[in-house]
C-alpha cells in the first residue's frame, strides 16, 4: 500500500534528506514509484518517476530539495498503471496547491469524469490527484483549507488518508479516512506520515489520529478538528518507547498476524471497490458470452478458484472449471475456442506459471480476464478486463488478506451475475472481524495440542472443500507438517488407514452440510481419532465434534471465507510454537517467476 510523510519546519532546510530518510522507512509497505514536493521560496519543487526510493532519489537529486514544508510519497499502484504522471505527489490546477494520499477513491472514474466537465485539468489517471482537486474545488470558492478539506471529505469514497499544503500559508493539512495518520511533534516542526515507524527517528512524541479528523500543521502547533462539525479536538501526545521494527508490525509479532488482522479492512475496501466499478459488469459480461470458462490459479489463488467455481455453479448457475495453471494447458489446451473465457487469478500478476495459461489462451482467444493484487503487472497489461483485489501490500509470505479477498471477490460476481442483491455483502467484514475475535485462544490452544503431530488432514464437503484445501497449504507452508487437503467423503477410500488413537483431522464445515460431515467425524472418532470441527454451532457439531472452533452465525456462502480465518490462526500458532518465522518460511518466495 502506499506511504505518506509530510514535514513542515521552522527555518527553510534541505528538508528533502530527512523526506528521502522518511521515504525509506516506508518501502517495506511495497511501491512502485516515488515522489516529492517541497514548498521553496513561495513554488512548488515536484519531483517524481517510477522506480525505488534510491534511483529516483539520485536521478532527481531529492536530498538536495529545499524548504520549509514538504511530502514524499511511495505509491503501491491501485487507480492508473505505474508510471510518471500517475506518480504522487500531485498538483491542483494552478500548482498552487500540492498533495498525496495512501488508500483508494473507490468512486474515481465518477469524480475524474465530473472534475474534468467542471474544467479541472486533470493529468493523471490515479485516485491520488483526485483528493487535491476535490479540496481545490471548494479553495476556490473561498472556504478555508480545514472547510474545504472537510467538504471534500464527503465527496471521497473509500478509505485513504492525505497530506496536502499551498503556497499561501505556512502550514500542513492532513485527514484521515479509514488508513493510517499519525503526527509527530518536533522542536521547530512537526511531521505526519501514514504509520509509526517512520516518524520514531524523528520523535518519540506522538499523537494517534482517528478517522473524521483532521490535523492542521505550524511549525510550533498541532491543531486537530473534527470532519462533522469542524470544532477542534484536544488530543493527547503519547511518549512512544518501542522501536520501529515493532512499529512497522503494527504492534504485532509478525507481518502475517498483522495482514490476518487486516482482512476486515481488506474486505470492506474490496466491496466499495466493486459497488463503485464499472468493470465488474464489464467482467461478467465477458463470462456471460462465453460458452465455456475456466478459473486458473496456483496455490492459495487455485483454492479461491475451487470456492469461486462453486459459488458460479449455485448461485449464478454457471459453469465453470477450476483449474491448476501448469495442468490447464495439458488438460484442457486443446478445447479453448473464440468462445472460451479465461480467467486468471493471480497475487502479484506474474506467476509464471498463470502466464504461461495466458499466454496460450491468448492464441486462441480474447477473452482473457485477470483477478489480480499488483496494478501494473504482467497479467494486468495482458488482460481485456482485470478487477483489483484491493488487499493492499502483503508483506508476509503466506497469502492471507489477497486470499480473503479473492473469496469475497468471486461470491459478490456470483451473486451479481444470478441477479441477486450485493447489499447484504456489506455484513461480510463485520463477520470477518467477530471470527478474528472470537476464535483466536481456541486456535492458540489447538495449536498447543496439535504442535506434537508431523502428520494430519483437512477435510471440507461443497462449498468448504477450496477451504480445506488452503488450511492443509497453510500448516505445511508455515509448519514444516505434512497435511494433506481432502473433500471428506474420500477420507474413507485409503487415508482413513492413518487415523490412530489421537489423530487429529480438521473438518471444516457449513451449517447444510452438519449431516453429511458429522458421519465423517465419526469414521475418525471411533478409531480413535481426534475429529476437530471449524463449523458454526449446531447439535450435531457439539454433541460429535471432539473439539469445536465456533463461527459466528452467518450464511452458507459467508460460512467458508469465515471458515479460512481460523484455518489461518491454527496455522499461525502451530508456526510461532516452533519457532518458525511464519512470515519467511524456508524455500518459498512471494512470487514464483519460474516454471
Amino acid at each position: 500500500m502506499c506511504g505518506i510523510l509530510g514535514i513542515i519546519t521552522l527555518k527553510p532546510r534541505a528538508i528533502g534528506r530527512d523526506l528521502v530518510a522518511g521515504g525509506k522507512r516506508l518501502s517495506y509497505r511495497g511501491y512502485d514509484s516515488v515522489g516529492c514536493a517541497v514548498m521553496s521560496d513561495g513554488k512548488i519543487d515536484l519531483r517524481k518517476d517510477v522506480g525505488k526510493v534510491d534511483e529516483v532519489s539520485k536521478k532527481l537529486n531529492f536530498s538536495e530539495m529545499h524548504g520549509d514544508r514538504g511530502v514524499i510519497q511511495l505509491r503501491w499502484a491501485t487507480f492508473g498503471a505505474p508510471s510518471k504522471n500517475n506518480a504522487q505527489p500531485h498538483l491542483d490546477c494552478d500548482g498552487d496547491m500540492v498533495g498525496a494520499h495512501n488508500g483508494n477513491i473507490v468512486n474515481t472514474p465518477q469524480l475524474r469524469e465530473q472534475f474534468m466537465r467542471e474544467g479541472h485539468t486533470v493529468r493523471s489517471t490515479n485516485d491520488g490527484e483526485l483528493c487535491i482537486h476535490a479540496v481545490e474545488k471548494y479553495y476556490d470558492e473561498g472556504y478555508n483549507m480545514v472547510d474545504s478539506i472537510r467538504k471534500a471529505y464527503g465527496d471521497l469514497r473509500g478509505d485513504y488518508a492525505f497530506i496536502i499544503f499551498n503556497n499561501k500559508e505556512k502550514k500542513l493539512y492532513a485527514v484521515k479516512k479509514g488508513s493510517g495518520l499519525v503526527v509527530g511533534i518536533g522542536k521547530d516542526e512537526m511531521y505526519c506520515s501514514s504509520d509509526l515507524p517512520s516518524l520514531l527517528p524523528l520523535t518519540k512524541k506522538i499523537i494517534f489520529l482517528s478517522d473524521g479528523e483532521i490535523v492542521s500543521l505550524s511549525p510550533k502547533e498541532a491543531k486537530v478538528f473534527g470532519v462533522s462539525d469542524g470544532k477542534e479536538i484536544k488530543k493527547k501526545i503519547i511518549e512512544y518507547r518501542e522501536n520501529a521494527e515493532h512499529a512497522k508490525k503494527g504492534g504485532y509479532e509478525h507481518f502475517m498476524l498483522k495482514e490476518i488482522n487486516e482482512q476486515p479492512v481488506a474486505a470492506e475496501d474490496l466491496i466499495e471497490l466493486l459497488d463503485e466499478s464499472e468493470y465488474a459488469d464489464k467482467f461478467l459480461d465477458v463470462i456471460k458470452s462465453s460458452d465455456k470458462v475456466f478459473f486458473v490459479g496456483c496455490g492459495s489463488s487455485y483454492h479461491a478458484c475451487l470456492l469461486g467455481s462453486y459459488y458460479f455453479g449455485n448461485i449464478a448457475k454457471k459453469v465453470v472449471i477450476p483449474v491448476v495453471a501448469p495442468q490447464f494447458i495439458s488438460e484442457y489446451g486443446h478445447t479453448v475456442d473464440d468462445k472460451t473465457c479465461v480467467v486468471l487469478v493471480s497475487q502479484s500478476g506474474e506467476t509464471k506459471d498463470v502466464i504461461n495459461a495466458m499466454n496460450y489462451a491468448k492464441e486462441k482467444t480474447d477473452k482473457i480476464l485477470g483477478v489480480i493484487n499488483v496494478i501494473g503487472s504482467t497479467l494486468m497489461n495482458s488482460s481485456k478486463v482485470y478487477l483489483p483485489l484491493a488487499a493492499g501490500y502483503e508483506v508476509s509470505v503466506p497469502a492471507t488478506k489477497t486470499f480473503i479477498n479473492q473469496c469475497v471477490m468471486f461470491l459478490y460476481l456470483a451473486k451479481k451475475m444470478g441477479g441477486k442483491s450485493c447489499d447484504d455483502m456489506k455484513k461480510l467484514p463485520p463477520l470477518i472481524k467477530d471470527t478474528i475475535e472470537s476464535t483466536t485462544d481456541d486456535c492458540k490452544r489447538l495449536a498447543g495440542y496439535l504442535k506434537k503431530w508431523d502428520d494430519m488432514y483437512c477435510l471440507g464437503y461443497g462449498s468448504t472443500y477450496g477451504i480445506a484445501r488452503e488450511a492443509a497449504l497453510k500448516i505445511k507452508e508455515i509448519t514444516y507438517s505434512h497435511c494433506e487437503g481432502m473433500y471428506s467423503s474420500e477420507f474413507k477410500h485409503g487415508p482413513l488407514s492413518a487415523v490412530r488413537r489421537g489423530y487429529p483431522v480438521m473438518f471444516i464445515s457449513s451449517l447444510k452440510d452438519v449431516d453429511v460431515i458429522v458421519s465423517h467425524m465419526n469414521e475418525v472418532i471411533c478409531r480413535g481419532g481426534r475429529a476437530i470441527s471449524i463449523a458454526e454451532k449446531s447439535e450435531g457439531m457439539v454433541r460429535n465434534a471432539s473439539e469445536l472452533i465456533e463461527l459466528p452465525h452467518s450464511t452458507d456462502y459467508f460460512s467458508p471465507v469465515l471458515a479460512a480465518i481460523p484455518a489461518q490462526l491454527i496455522a499461525y500458532y502451530l508456526s510461532v510454537s516452533r519457532g518458525i518465522n511464519p512470515d519467511f518460511p524456508r524455500n518459498l518466495s512471494k512470487t514464483i517467476t519460474v516454471d
